[in-house]
This record gives structure tokens, C-alpha cells and sequence, in this order.
């Protein structure tokens, strides 16, 4: 069976204990629900030592998955719910999903929701204006330091990680015949276009990914951004 509606996805960043107000905005806006993630980061306009330490925030990740017709209401609820449009609040992203499957409650509805028009609110970005991209970069737990650091050098105005697990072809996957799963972070680095290729390959010169085990990073295509309003102005100065 093949879904109906495409659908997208729209991650959202923010500082710790600011998730649930999002995804209740989420929710009255049309989306089902939603996944809140635990991570660390910082951006551009949060500092980076304190007396010489460095200092991670605590950030909130909001995963929401909804249909193309009810994300524009999404977006601009989250937005104004997270105050999003202001510097420092959060980022929020879309990224399309190709397939889609665990949502069969979706397959029965017979109806499709018109599309809503909305006024564009400070802060939502049209998506035609400028491109962005997302690094993910999956390394050994500790080495996410060494991404943020060398993609702060390259250009990037920050990122997030997130802790995981896994095991890659050149790991060990069990020690005594006890399955090991090696503590991974992943970190998330949003990106204008024209700065990919050099952040990402800072990443892989700064971590060493051209070296077996060290890790991966991959890019996703970017279907429009929220929250970076300092970093669209630029952008528009640049162009102009």
C-alpha cells in the first residue's frame, strides 16, 4: 500500500524544559504527536567557556512528522509558541521524508485537508529563498568536540549532539561473548549550501573519517529553515 500524502519532517531545537509547549503548539496545529530527544550544543549566540571551561547547553529535540498540507500551520505555530523568530530561542528545519511506513491509521482517511493559507510571520523563511543542508556526522562518544570545533573553523554557527550506540564493520561487536554496542554522538550541523563542501570536509580532515572507524557523515538535503533570522540577513546582504 503506497500513502496517499507526502509527508515531512520537521525537527526542531531548543533549549531544555522548552519542548512540550512546541509540541502541544504542534498538535492544535494538526500533527499527531511527537518525539523529544535529549542533546547538548551550542549556537552562534550562546557562549562557549565559562572562565575558560567549555560549556555545552542542554537542547531539547522535537521530531515531528505530519503531511504536507498541515506543516505550513505547523511551522508558523511552532514558531510563534517557541518564539522561534527571535535570536537565540531555537532553529527549527524540514526535511522531506521519501517512504513512510507505521502510520496505516493514515491510509483509511478518505479526506485530504485543503491546504491553509497563512500570513508569513518574521522568522518562518520561504523556502525558495535561500538553501540549507544538514551534516550528520556520527562519530566515537568524545569526538563530537572535534565536529563542532572543526566545522566552527569551516564556517558553522554552532551544533547539536545527541548520544547513541551502535557497532560499524571495524568494531568489535562482543568482548567475553558479551554483545558490545560502542556509545556513539551524533551531531547535527544545519548549514547554508554554499558552505557544505567546506564544512564537511573540515569535519572529515578535523575527525579523520577518511580513516577506517572513525566514523561517518552524510547530508541531507534541507526543505526549509526557521529560527536563524541573523543568518538570513547576512545571507541577503551577501546576495544583494
Amino acid at each position: 500500500m503506497k500513502l496517499r500524502r507526502e509527508h515531512q519532517l520537521f525537527v526542531s531545537i531548543v533549549k531544555k524544559h522548552q519542548a512540550q509547549k512546541l509540541v502541544l503548539a504542534a498538535k492544535k496545529a494538526g500533527a499527531e504527536g511527537a518525539t523529544i530527544l535529549y542533546a547538548k550544543g551550542s549556537g552562534i549566540r550562546e557562549k562557549k567557556t565559562f572562565l575558560g571551561i567549555p560549556v555545552h547547553y542542554e537542547k531539547e529535540v522535537i521530531l515531528t512528522i505530519a503531511k504536507k498540507n498541515v506543516m505550513e500551520q505547523i511551522i508558523y505555530h511552532v514558531t510563534l509558541a517557541g518564539n522561534l523568530n527571535q535570536s537565540g530561542k531555537g532553529i527549527g528545519f524540514v526535511l522531506d521524508l521519501k517512504q513512510l511506513t507505521g502510520i496505516a491509521h493514515l491510509l483509511e482517511d478518505p479526506a485530504d485537508a485543503e491546504d491553509t493559507l497563512i500570513e508569513e510571520d518574521e522568522g518562518v523563511m520561504p523556502k525558495e529563498d535561500i538553501p540549507f543542508d544538514l551534516i550528520v556526522t556520527i562519530v566515537k562518544k568524545g569526538d563530537a568536540g572535534k565536529v563542532i570545533d572543526s566545522s566552527l573553523e569551516a564556517g558553522a554557527e554552532g551544533g547539536t549532539v545527541l548520544g547513541g550506540r551502535g557497532s560499524g564493520i571495524h568494531e568489535k561487536a562482543s568482548f567475553l561473548n558479551i554483545p558490545i554496542e560502542p556509545e556513539k554522538e551524533v551531531v547535527l550541523t544545519l548549514i547554508h549550501r554554499k558552505k557544505t563542501k567546506k564544512v564537511l570536509h573540515a569535519i572529515e580532515s578535523g575527525v579523520g573519517l577518511n580513516q577506517s572507524g572513525k566514523g561517518i557523515a552524510f547530508v541531507l538535503d534541507v526543505d526549509r529553515v526557521v529560527g536563524i533570522n541573523h543568518v538570513i540577513d547576512e545571507l541577503k546582504q551577501i546576495d544583494e
